[in-house]
């Protein structure tokens, strides 16, 4: 009798996470990223919308195909990069469930629009942080090639990770445990799975081993984000376990989905304020009255940047 009650409730279980699963593909992918997003998603703030803009770099973009399940690297850049004289820093992007990079490319653009080299790639098993952490070893030997056109261009002191959901979950992954989480310098975790439900999935991470600045933020619309992802209850619970310097807000009337792109102002200052020391966009989370603290479009801010 025992063991056809542990069956029965193994099956159960099982059924749980393949719908969680399903749910989290439909979530994401039925809202693809909006080419327009910069221009269409509303800001309460200044700050948030200067840099939900695109920034002042014309761009380009470059593909490497690779054997391995993540398909091919996929990388935008600032345009200037094969001409100018200079190094520029590096965002390494997790995929979402059902979400890979080929399908956020409106979000790498508009981060190297503000100057960044961005990476990301196309597998679908994020979680772990591997390969994102090929995508970062990818950089760094075209680094050291004198016939890649990233050659001396790579900023190896100013490298963030990002991701979104499962890469929220993966992004964490990356810069605690993976050969290079000792590089990263800042990471940001976009609607993360809450560490219940990850553990159901077998996407297990620790939050108390992240030791660099994070910002973490989710929406409050749907009850996929809110009861089932990162409930209401769970955010500050996962954000209590970090020691590092960090930062958390929810932005109102958003969906699960929509967090892969609608808290890009911030999540742009933030990398912008972390990776090359822009003054202005650190106002959103520093001085006497940070402007995250203050815009009406969020709830459940807090801003705590001194390690404990």
């Amino acid at each position: 009798m025992a063991k056809k009650v542990l069956k029965v409730v193994g099956i159960v279980l099982l059924v749980i996470i393949v719908l969680v699963v399903l749910l989290l593909i439909k979530s994401a992918s039925s809202l693809a990223v909006p080419k327009d997003y910069t221009e269409t998603v509303k800001t309460g703030g200044e700050i948030e919308a200067k840099y939900l803009k695109n920034g002042t770099y014309k761009t380009a973009y470059i593909e490497y195909k690779v054997l391995e399940n993540y398909d091919k690297y996929e990388i935008y850049y600032p345009e200037e990069l094969t001409s100018a004289n200079k190094k520029y820093p590096v965002i390494v992007v997790s995929n979402g469930t059902g979400v890979k990079g080929s399908q956020a490319k409106a979000v790498f653009e508009h981060f190297a629009s503000w100057g960044f080299i961005v990476i990301g790639n196309d597998e679908a098993y994020s979680w772990n942080g591997f390969a994102s952490d090929m995508s970062l070893n990818f950089l760094l030997k075209s680094n050291d090639d004198s016939e890649s056109i990233f050659y001396q261009k790579i900023d190896t002191d100013h490298i963030g990770s990002v991701g979104h959901s499962q890469g929220g979950v993966g992004a964490i992954n990356t810069v605690t445990d993976t050969k290079h989480s000792e590089m990263y310098k800042t990471v940001v975790a976009e609607s993360p799975s809450n560490p219940e439900l990850s553990a159901g999935l077998e996407w297990d991470y620790d939050l108390s081993k992240v030791k660099i600045p994070i910002f973490m933020v989710a929406g409050t619309k749907g009850d996929f984000e809110m009861k089932t992802v990162i409930p209401a209850e769970k955010m500050p619970e996962m954000y209590a376990q970090i020691t590092a310097p960090k930062a958390m807000a929810r932005k109102k009337d958003c969906e699960h989905g929509q967090m892969l792109y609608s808290a890009d102002g911030y999540v742009t200052a933030w990398l912008m304020w972390q990776l090359q020391g822009d003054e202005e966009a650190a106002k959103a989370f520093t001085g006497d009255a940070p402007e995250l603290l203050h815009n009406a479009l969020y709830q459940e801010q807090q801003i705590d940047l001194a390690a404990e």
